[in-house]
């Protein structure tokens, strides 16, 4: 697979797909340190590269982190996310932060729900005008 100025090549088809996605702690817990975003940042981008996608811009605060993904179309992003929060939540839990460990029990560290945004490419108004533009066959 080729990464070529956002638009990327697979055997057989071209796509410049991105996801914003957000991820709560469990109970909306304050939890989350610069020391355990780091950390979290690093996790996520392993994770992504296993699924031959990339993390683009990750930030968070203390109980919410956002990260926007590059995927490849083979991938579903319920996928993604299951393994996004199934490793950090695994790793992070493994180094007994005490902001964390004093504040969730458990072996759970984020919330089940979580948002997936499309985000990128042109407006939705403008291609929707170009696709009602195009000339269909009499």
């Amino acid at each position: 697979m080729q990464v070529n100025n956002d638009v990327r090549t697979g055997r057989h088809c071209i796509f410049n797909l991105h996801v914003h996605l957000v991820f709560v702690t469990k109970y909306r817990r304050d939890v989350f340190s610069g020391r355990v975003l780091i950390d979290l940042e690093e996790i996520f981008k392993n994770v992504c590269l296993d699924f031959e996608a990339e993390l683009v811009e990750f930030n968070g605060k203390h109980d919410h982190i956002h990260l926007l993904v590059n995927y490849p179309p083979k991938i579903a992003i319920s996928n993604l996310v299951n393994s996004l929060k199934g490793v950090s939540s695994r790793l992070i839990r493994k180094k007994n932060y005490p902001e964390i460990k004093n504040k969730l029990w458990g072996n759970m560290l984020w919330s089940p729900s979580y948002f997936a945004g499309s985000c990128g490419g042109a407006p939705l108004s403008i291609i929707k005008q170009y696709i009602e533009q195009q000339q269909r066959p009499h």
